[in-house]
């Protein structure tokens, strides 16, 4: 059974999803207030005795309830706009990483470094250490410097598999023959968890992501010995 603190978003780590946070919150508020508004109409039709039946010429009625969904949508569809051209941006990233589906797991190349590739599986629940997740955790990980813009280019080497990071607010599908991008920027360090989300085969729940970032510092240092 899921704890309270499952059934929401997760806490954000990067900009993009602390826009999208915001957007969902602004959104849930529009709804909530729409459902009141609904609510408190039904329960006076409910209640009253129904003294004026005149429904014969209602034009200020009919005028307020066109006009005012079209100002509502308005209000959803412009900061929706905003968000989906800043997770479109690409400004100038400090690095690129390729990661490649495969039924069932990922594969990651540092482009900007010369041999810097490696697979990632998930570890199987007889070889986890203590505190380690369940599912979740994965042989390699990919280690990621802070506060930078980073390119991930996306593809799939198979079938359609999706790579999905909650916290950071991505999720892009990976298809054969095609390259998709998304820009990733954390604001702190940490491990952060994602899963494949496309139904891509008889081991779809296997495949998941671990991001760690570290300190600029950190990566340089890993990024080195691990060429070496």
């Amino acid at each position: 059974m899921p704890y309270p603190s499952q059934l929401g978003l997760q806490d954000a780590t990067s900009p993009i999803m602390e826009e999208l946070m915001n957007f969902h919150d602004h959104t849930l508020m529009i709804v909530f207030l729409i459902s009141s508004l609904v609510l408190y109409i039904i329960s006076s039709m409910l209640t009253t005795k129904l003294t004026h039946t005149n429904t014969m010429d209602a034009q200020a009625v009919e005028t307020i309830w066109t006009i005012l969904p079209a100002v509502i949508l308005i209000m959803i569809a412009l900061p929706s706009l905003r968000i989906l051209y800043m997770m479109d941006e690409i400004n100038n990233p400090a690095l690129t990483v390729k990661t490649m589906g495969h039924q069932w797991y990922w594969s990651y190349e540092y482009t900007d470094y010369e041999e810097l590739t490696f697979d990632s599986y998930m570890v199987p629940a007889y070889d986890l250490a203590p505190g380690q997740f369940r599912l979740l955790e994965v042989d390699n990980r990919v280690i990621l410097p802070m506060e930078l813009p980073i390119r991930m280019l996306i593809s799939s080497e198979d079938v359609l598999h999706s790579w999905a990071v909650p916290s950071l607010g991505l999720k892009t599908d990976a298809i054969p023959g095609r390259l998709n991008q998304a820009t990733i920027s954390s604001n702190r360090p940490g491990l952060f968890y994602g899963q494949c989300s496309e139904i891509c085969g008889s081991n779809h729940s296997y495949m998941p992501i671990v991001i760690e970032v570290v300190p600029l510092k950190f990566f340089e240092y890993w990024s080195t010995s691990a060429i070496v």
